[in-house]
């Protein structure tokens, strides 16, 4: 396997673990409220990037539907 080949699987089990540790601290934030320690501040900075995104109108679809491709077509090459 090359190397690029193998930089790229990386990449990819990292970005998993991150979604899956945003998608604990969110579960983590909703049972326990915003004072938990170290996972406080996911939900407001994830309203605050949906926010952002809203702003932005067009240009911030856009860049939310290359995000979405992107994190589909590593699912798919994965």
């Amino acid at each position: 396997m090359s190397n690029f080949k193998k930089i790229k699987k990386w990449l990819a089990e990292i970005i998993e673990i991150s979604l899956l540790l945003v998608a604990f601290g969110i579960i983590v934030e909703i049972l326990f409220g915003s004072a938990t320690p170290f996972w406080g501040g996911i939900m407001t900075n994830l309203i605050g990037l949906l926010s952002t995104l809203g702003e932005n109108g067009l240009i911030g679809l856009a860049a939310l539907g290359i995000v979405l491709y992107i994190f589909r077509r590593s699912k798919v090459l994965a």
